[in-house]
C-alpha cells in the first residue's frame, strides 16, 4: 500500500462537514476499510469547528490526513481559541459534545494539539 496524503484549506460554514467528507474521495483508495469511521469522524470534528471554532464561510480550517500502511491519522485546525478536552466525556443520550464521545469510542488515540485549535484522531489497522 502506498501512503497518501492530503493537506487541504476549506472553508467554513454549514457545508463544511459535507465538503470535508467529499475531499476523501480525493484519496485514491487508501482508506480502504476505514474509510466509513474515518468519514464519521472528520464530520464530527470539523463540525466542533464549525460551531466552536467559529469556522464560517468567511473563514478556513485546515484538514491534514495521512493514510500509512498502519494507521490513518487526521487533523483539523482552526482559528479559533481552542479548547481543552472535558474530563469526562457524556454519555449517549445526554446533549452536547457527544462528536467527542464518538471520537473517543471509534478512533484509537485522539487529542488536542498544544496550540489547542487542532484537534486529530488516529485509527489503526
Amino acid at each position: 500500500m502506498v501512503e497518501e496524503k492530503l493537506n487541504l484549506r476549506l472553508a467554513g460554514g454549514k457545508e463544511a462537514p459535507s465538503k470535508a467528507r467529499a475531499s476523501l474521495k480525493l484519496l485514491n483508495g487508501s482508506l480502504g476499510e476505514l474509510r466509513s469511521p474515518v468519514e464519521l469522524l472528520v464530520s464530527e470534528i470539523v463540525t466542533n469547528s464549525v460551531v466552536h471554532g467559529d469556522t464560517d464561510h468567511d473563514s478556513s480550517f485546515e484538514l491534514r490526513l495521512r493514510a500509512a500502511r498502519d494507521r490513518v491519522r487526521v487533523e483539523v485546525a482552526d482559528a479559533g481559541s481552542g479548547f481543552s478536552p472535558p474530563p469526562e466525556l457524556p454519555e449517549p443520550g445526554q446533549e452536547g459534545k457527544f462528536g467527542l464521545f464518538l471520537i473517543d469510542q471509534l478512533a484509537d488515540r485522539w487529542g488536542v494539539d498544544e496550540d489547542r485549535s487542532t484537534v486529530w484522531f488516529e485509527i489503526d489497522r
